[in-house]
């Protein structure tokens, strides 16, 4: 069955943690706040606090000038953050009251002195009741009799204060209405006078009825001048076809019309008629030169002369006219009597249309001057009312303020007033040693978790597989130096849970690889002081002790290690088969069944060079045939590349990683440089575990259950809680 872990519980246990770690500090600050706090305690004299309270009400004064609407008069705040009833509170605890109090009720301090109003105002507090208009005033006093008479006489001295105020404005605002009363007045004399002169200069008497008026005529003139000028269209237009028929323009007909009226004309043209047609008889019975035709043909002359003579008087010109004009039928005679009368009527209508067309213009300019004198006229009614209601509101108010001012008109009324408190103020003793032990314990806590932050070591097995990502392959507990004076726990020890976990360390270097059997591993940590020799020295035990031949080589050419664990001499080593001072069988010392040991030899004074040659390459080839298992203790990663060039030419590398011993910053230095150098890592061996600051489920045994069962089977549980 699967259980699923939730990330509340991990942090809890987490944070459980780091107050173990740090419980000394913590405890250390926890104790110092808290005896802090009882000592304080214990020396505190009892105060008492006395309390009264006030209401706010409407300010009249502030619309004493009658300038505001209906809706002023209270204590209205200036801007949309500003809080009247805080702006009030601060009234209260103004200097000004501070020193009227302290003068009336004599106030001192502990030298005889005056009281200094900012001392009296440090324990004098105004709070607003939400929700209300009303004020809290309170004092604090070790003298409960002494706390109350100051928070009445602060409440008296304000109240006092607010009236001569409002008082004053009243007076102020009494003056400023009379000194303005002349000015106003003045200007609403100006103002109609003004008026006056507008009206009478552009004829005005009432501009909305005159508009209204010549709306009306200009729609009947142009009414009528549409109806003209169809009128005269029409008439026009007879008089055109009258021409045509007559032949002869308007002016012609009017002239023959002329004629044909006159009987001296009509007389003469009826005689020369008789005499054509007297020739024109004679000459169907006559010859030309007969003397009837001769005598006509002078009758015509004459008679012609005559008419023409006639036409001219009646003309008044020396325009002379063809008999055949002057010979009209009746048809004709009435043609051009309609021409006549039909020009009459267009040249009336003409001249009645011009006299609708002047009309209308002037009533249009008139017109379109009304909108501007209508804009004049308003600006100067409304300049006139402005004067007239500032005049009559200035008058009414001048009249409400004079009788204000005879009133003690303020803005606060007391509500309670401040009695004598017969107990003292405050928590009680227990109640604040409680609140130090409380404020002890958070800056405990703090002050754990502030030492822990500080602290940039790896401090758990769960941080340390955050920090570097390899494959967890065992976590070695820690244990004390009484369980056994060795460091080769696993031969010394092979029952305890320690020889356990170094037996799952092969088991799982064992289940690896499976393509390519693993056979030299290079052993380092990220730092001095994580165990890596150790762990070297046991994981070599634990492989000797399942019958592989394992041969461990103390690569350690700094700082060697190896022959201390195991007791051996260090006289020869890996530096002097290197250098072919000896051979290998006289370098190698036998450890214990199955185990044989290489120590370093002597110390070169640079390692690397031997490390990277082609002699150690050759070596490890050698030793690679004769034994089942190579393991190589090499110095830290920090500093030194020696681990690097073991591990290019060994299977890969092992790392060590020591909590509380290696900090973030060279776990990242360390893991960063394995990358850089393309190291083979099969993974980390967490060493020096405390249990006791580990979650219990990296652990599934105990160490009861671990003594009662073999080593096979503790390695086996252990691995696969692991895998």
């Amino acid at each position: 069955m699967e259980y699923k872990e939730y990330s509340e519980e991990i942090d809890l246990q987490k944070h459980w943690l780091v107050l173990k770690r740090r419980w000394f500090p913590a405890i250390g600050m926890f104790g110092a706040v808290t005896s802090a706090a009882a000592l304080v305690t214990s020396n505190l004299s009892p105060t008492y606090q006395a309390t009264g309270k006030l209401m706010l009400k409407a300010d009249r004064t502030s619309s004493l000038t009658g300038l505001a609407d209906d809706q002023s008069g209270g204590i209205n705040a200036l801007t949309q953050r500003s809080e009247p009833v805080n702006t009030q509170a601060e009234v209260i605890r103004s200097l000004p009251i501070a020193q009227a109090t302290i003068k009336t009720l004599h106030l001192k301090d502990k030298d005889g002195k005056s009281l200094d109003p900012r001392d009296l105002l440090k324990n004098l507090k105004v709070k607003p009741l939400t929700g209300t208009d009303a004020l809290s005033v309170s004092y604090q006093s070790d003298d409960p009799k002494q706390a109350a008479q100051i928070v009445n006489t602060v409440i008296d001295k304000y109240i006092n204060t607010n009236r001569e105020g409002n008082r004053a404005e009243a007076v102020a605002a009494r003056s400023f209405i009379q000194a303005q009363l002349p000015t106003v007045e003045a200007a609403v004399s100006a103002a109609e006078e003004n008026l006056r002169q507008f009206k009478q200069l552009n004829n005005v008497v009432s501009l909305t009825e005159e508009t209204s008026a010549a709306v009306t005529i200009l729609s009947k003139l142009e009414q009528q001048i549409v109806q003209a000028k169809a009128d005269l269209g029409d008439t026009t237009a007879q008089s055109v076809a009258f021409q045509q028929q007559l032949g002869m323009t308007s002016e012609q007909a009017i002239a023959l019309s002329t004629l044909g009226q006159s009987s001296g004309i009509q007389d003469a043209l009826t005689q020369f008629q008789d005499v054509q047609t007297k020739l024109a008889v004679a000459r169907t019975r006559y010859r030309d030169n007969h003397p009837s035709i001769i005598s006509l043909q002078r009758q015509e002359t004459v008679l012609n002369d005559l008419l023409q003579n006639r036409v001219q008087q009646v003309q008044g010109s020396s325009i002379s006219r063809p008999i055949g004009q002057l010979q009209t039928s009746d048809l004709r005679q009435d043609l051009t009597k309609d021409l006549v009368q039909s020009e009459a009527k267009r040249s009336g209508l003409a001249q009645q249309l011009q006299q609708l067309t002047s009309a209308y213009n002037l009533y249009q300019q008139r017109a379109a001057a009304y909108p501007a004198l209508e804009k004049t006229q308003r600006e100067l009614e409304r300049k006139l009312q402005a004067a007239q209601q500032t005049y009559e509101t200035l008058l009414s108010s001048l009249q409400k303020i004079q009788v204000a001012e005879n009133q003690k008109v303020g803005n606060a009324v007391i509500i309670e007033k401040a009695d004598v408190p017969k107990h003292p103020s405050g928590l009680s003793k227990k109640l604040l040693i409680a609140a130090g032990g409380a404020a002890g314990l958070m800056l405990a806590v703090g002050a754990a978790f502030l030492l822990d932050t500080i602290d940039r070591s790896v401090k758990t097995v769960r941080e340390a597989k955050e920090v570097f990502g390899y494959t967890l392959l065992s976590i070695i507990p820690m244990y004390s130096r009484g369980q056994s004076s060795s460091n080769v726990i696993v031969r010394d020890l092979p029952g305890s849970p320690i020889s356990a976990t170094y037996q799952m360390l092969q088991a799982n270097l064992k289940f690896l690889s499976s393509d390519k059997k693993l056979k030299t591993i290079v052993i380092s940590s990220s730092v001095p002081k994580e165990g890596k020799s150790e762990v070297a020295a046991n994981l070599a035990a634990a492989l000797a002790q399942v019958g592989r031949r394992t041969l461990l080589i103390d690569a350690d050419l700094r700082n060697p290690n190896q022959h201390h664990i195991w007791g051996l001499n260090n006289k020869v080593g890996l530096s002097n088969v290197i250098v072919d001072q000896v051979q290998e069988h006289q370098a190698i010392q036998r450890a214990m069944e199955n185990l044989y040991v290489l120590p370093a030899g002597a110390i070169p004074p640079n390692p690397v060079p031997l490390l990277d040659s082609k002699r150690m390459a050759s070596l490890l080839a050698s030793f690679t045939q004769a034994f089942d298992f190579i393991i190589f203790d090499t110095p830290p990663l920090a500093g030194t590349p020696d681990a690097a060039v073991l591990g290019k030419i060994a299977d890969g590398l092992l790392l060590v990683v020591r909590p509380n011993v290696v900090n973030a910053a060279s776990a990242a230095a360390a893991k960063e440089f394995l990358a850089q150098t393309n190291q083979n890592v099969l993974g980390m061996v967490i060493n020096g575990v405390n249990v006791n600051s580990e979650p219990d489920s990296y652990f599934y045994y105990s160490q009861a259950q671990a003594e009662q069962s073999s080593t096979k089977k503790l390695a086996t549980t252990a691995s696969e809680s692991l895998v």
